[in-house]
């Protein structure tokens, strides 16, 4: 396993992975702050707050427009955790479901401690930023999960019931691994979700998800990269309801015009194989980002997790130059983003350049510690 050596990248082609970058991140937080004001909420109650088109622009939510919840907290982190993994590479140390343990075991402590531990010098910057210090929301999976230092694997996986979509939202970033094979990327997203996420249809639906991403990264159509991962899946024990799901999505798309009525069919009980379906379904029909978004989180099911999942296609699909400027511009956490999706970008692309044999950066190593 391993990321594409920088010799082979040009300057348009580290450009274009960084909008990638950038807009698989920021569009996934964007469709996390539009669904949390409305994740309680039934399609009846949204109406009846937003109007007749449901939530068609940012709420307020946890006190401010824009907020996010504990799905971008934990997909910063997976940023984080894979940069990690890359660095600690050099020492011979390469075991990437491990450092995003470590990563997500950060996160973690963000929802029980007051604020940073200076102490904690081998946390890296990430860890550092005050406003992560917050509980939105986290899903009971997630603080069980990563509650102690056993990680949960494929063999012994936590909450083996558990069949939420949030280690699915947390998962795109396994998808920019652009330089790994396919089946590779699914194998990763799939032991890192069921550290908190054990069910079959959990921790598969984000080997999906990551697979999407990775094909719409490296510049594939949306319908071909749902082909992929639906091949890639169909030798899993366990596939069929994701699968099935999948295809789903798309033979909706050919059933007229796009409804709320069918977005809530497709996120049937609202767990992670009907959330992709909504997901991949929003994408491929909406007219442009706001209008994919808006169809992925006006149901009664989890709003945010839809929304997060939508996002996180789109901007991996058209880049951060498609996403609306005036949602960008309200976005809690946006400069702490750009900043993660540049040094993802950069370490995928230059990393040899970073912390090779031939020289390193002591502020890289600073912000990303090997330990």
């Amino acid at each position: 396993m391993g990321a594409t050596s920088g010799a082979v990248w040009g300057r348009r082609e580290q450009q274009d992975f960084r909008s990638r970058v950038r807009g698989t991140l920021l569009g996934a937080a964007l469709g996390d702050a539009l669904g949390a004001p409305l994740d309680a909420l039934s399609l009846e109650e949204i109406r009846t707050a937003h109007g007749a088109a449901g939530a068609v622009d940012l709420a307020p939510a946890y006190g401010r427009r824009g907020s996010v919840t504990h799905l971008t907290q934990l997909t910063l982190f997976t940023f984080d955790g894979l940069i990690r993994a890359q660095v600690r590479r050099d020492t011979g140390a390469w075991h990437p479901p491990t450092d995003l343990h470590r990563a997500y075991r950060r996160w973690a402590a963000t929802q029980s401690d007051w604020g940073p531990d200076e102490r904690r010098k081998d946390d890296g910057w990430l860890a550092r930023e005050e406003w992560l210090y917050a509980r939105r929301a986290p899903a009971r999976a997630c603080l069980l999960g990563l509650g102690d230092d056993t990680m949960g694997t494929l063999d012994a996986p936590k909450n083996p019931g558990e069949r939420g979509a949030e280690a699915a939202a947390r998962s795109a970033p396994f998808g920019l691994l652009v330089g790994w094979e396919p089946q590779l990327v699914m194998q990763l997203a799939v032991e890192c979700a069921a550290q908190t996420h054990g069910h079959p249809v959990a921790y598969l639906s984000a080997g999906a998800y990551a697979v999407v991403v990775h094909a719409l990264a490296r510049g594939e159509s949306l319908d071909a990269a749902v082909q992929r991962a639906l091949a890639l899946l169909a030798a899993r024990p366990g596939q069929q309801p994701v699968t099935d799901a999948l295809q789903h999505a798309l033979g909706a798309v050919r059933q007229g015009m796009p409804s709320p009525g069918r977005v809530e069919e497709l996120a049937g009980e609202g767990t992670a194989e009907g959330l992709l379906a909504v997901a991949v379904y929003s994408a491929l029909v909406g007219e442009d980002v706001r209008h994919g978004l808006s169809l992925a989180v006006n149901h009664g099911g989890p709003s945010g997790a839809a929304g997060a999942l939508t996002g996180g296609l789109l901007g991996a699909l058209h880049g951060e130059t498609a996403l609306p400027p005036a949602w960008l511009a309200e976005l809690e956490g946006r400069p702490t983003m750009l900043l993660l999706a540049d040094d993802f970008a950069m370490e995928m692309t230059q990393g040899p350049a970073l912390h090779g044999p031939a020289g390193s950066s002591p502020g890289w190593l600073a912000r990303y510690p090997r330990a």
